[in-house]
């Protein structure tokens, strides 16, 4: 066949694999003209209506709409700027679409009830600004006011911030949802509120604007060891690492070790030990593609209890 040839509507369906009614479909709405009609006043088309019908039903399998498709075969419209526009809007969807599923995912996992249902899903739907000024609420509530200690926390703050990335997994929405729900829990920002004061007093008594580390982190290590050794807490191979961190306690706090010092660092280790705060910092490294942070708990309940231990109780006066 040469270019010269003419073809039915039933041809042409043939040729594009299209139905004579789409084929007619097109040639009503003008975006496959025919050339020519029979004697009879059958509509006749040219061998470009092959080309034209084999482009447009990929545009509609791409999902462009009719009016933008007859544009392009037209030539009115540039087809790299509509692919574009068109990617963007559909990444635009798939980023509705993962939040939604997160949402979902997250109510049939919690067997959240209507209200907590509502906000997950405006929480999910955040701005970046909103997520970022929620966030700030956050730790403005937490941190804000502690001036004097202000260079020991601009880095705990910035380590504290998530950043859901512009196309987030299911599991990072999910995470971001549960991480904001606890950002804004008043109890929750209490405790956290009290374990920065209670690190901010301690980095003043240190008598230096130069950021120390703080008794949490000088447990860890310590008590680290011996849990890893597996050494009972009870007994007198304890002694050695209690006598440790308990030093850097006083240290801190410029106070002698005595019986007062040591259930003072019991309550600090059992505010650290907010299992709250550690559940912040999973879903943070999840939000933020981090690795999954070791658990501290086991370390802080090991150095409790062997604290109790060797502290006597406060007799009533």
């Amino acid at each position: 066949m040469d270019g010269d040839t003419l073809y039915s509507i039933g041809e042409l369906a043939r040729r594009t694999g299209l139905t004579v009614k789409t084929v007619r479909f097109y040639s009503d709405r003008g975006i496959v003209a025919p050339m020519d009609r029979s004697p009879a006043g059958y509509r006749l088309y040219g061998i470009d209506a092959v080309a034209r019908l084999d482009l447009v039903r990929t545009l509609r399998e791409l999902g462009l709409d009719l009016s933008t498709i007859r544009q392009v075969v037209d030539r009115e419209l540039s087809l790299p700027e509509v692919a574009a526009a068109h990617a963007e809007a559909l990444a635009v969807q798939i980023r509705v679409l993962r939040l939604r599923c997160a949402v979902l995912t997250a109510v049939a996992e919690r067997g959240s009830t209507p209200e907590e249902t509502e906000l997950m899903h405006r929480l999910a739907q955040l701005s970046e600004d909103e997520r970022r000024r929620l966030i700030g609420d956050f730790l403005d509530a937490v941190f804000g006011g502690l001036d004097d200690a202000a260079p020991a926390f601009a880095g705990v703050m910035r380590s504290m911030t998530p950043e859901l990335p512009d196309n987030p997994e299911p599991e990072q929405v999910q995470a971001w949802v549960e991480l904001a729900e606890l950002s804004l829990d008043p109890d929750f920002r209490t405790s956290v509120r009290r374990m920065a004061e209670q690190q901010a007093a301690e980095q003043l008594r240190s008598g230096t604007t130069v950021p120390r580390r703080d008794i949490a982190a000088a447990v860890r290590d310590q008590a680290g060891e011996a849990l890893t050794a597996d050494i009972d807490p009870a007994s007198p191979q304890a002694d050695p690492f209690v006598a440790a961190f308990t030093a850097h306690y006083a240290h801190l706090l410029g106070r002698p070790d005595d019986a007062e010092l040591r259930r003072r660092l019991v309550i600090r280790l059992e505010s650290v030990n907010d299992p709250r705060r550690e559940r912040y910092l999973q879903l943070l490294a999840v939000v933020n593609g981090w690795p999954a942070p070791e658990s501290l708990a086991p370390v802080f309940d090991w150095s409790v209890q062997a604290l109790r231990v060797r502290t006597p109780r406060r007799t009533s006066p």
